[in-house]
């Protein structure tokens, strides 16, 4: 099964909250709040996203943290880069020399094609998007044809 680590789900659920809200500049406790997350977690993954610049951090009596881009710039694909690094399925996905079966394996194409097909969907879908209240629709182009998920 393929999965998100809890830090990328709790990023994306931050990040939704402040596009709720672009222009405010949110506390990293008010956001806890909202989020019900644990304030320690929330700030762990604001310096991360903060690193990656999705977030932007003002410091004083009135800081926090805003977007640094408007939600519809912010791809899915860039959240779960910031978080979890590049995108590939299987190691042989990053680049050549890190499987040691690589040299008897003909399957590393075929596993390059999906995590394209992954990374492309991801891409596709924007931070506005998952801040929405209705689930957005994507198309997704298949060995068998053009395919519409929600």
């Amino acid at each position: 099964m393929l999965r998100i680590s809890k830090l990328t789900d709790y990023a994306t659920v931050l990040l939704a909250e402040l596009a709720r809200q672009p222009e405010a500049c949110v506390a990293a406790s008010v956001l806890a709040e909202a989020t019900r997350l644990e304030v320690p977690t929330v700030a762990k993954v604001l310096k991360t996203l903060a690193r990656a610049d999705l977030v932007s951090s003002v410091r004083g009596v009135n800081g926090g943290y805003r977007l640094a881009s408007a939600p519809e710039a912010v791809s899915v694909a860039a959240i779960v880069r910031a978080m979890e690094g590049p995108i590939a399925l299987t190691e042989c996905g990053l680049e050549p020399g890190l499987c040691a079966h690589e040299s008897n394996c003909h399957l590393r194409g075929n596993w390059q094609r999906i995590g394209v097909a992954v990374e492309q969907a991801l891409e596709a879908l924007s931070l506005a998007d998952l801040a929405g209240e209705e689930p957005q629709r994507i198309s997704i182009r298949t060995v068998s044809g053009d395919r519409e998920i929600a």
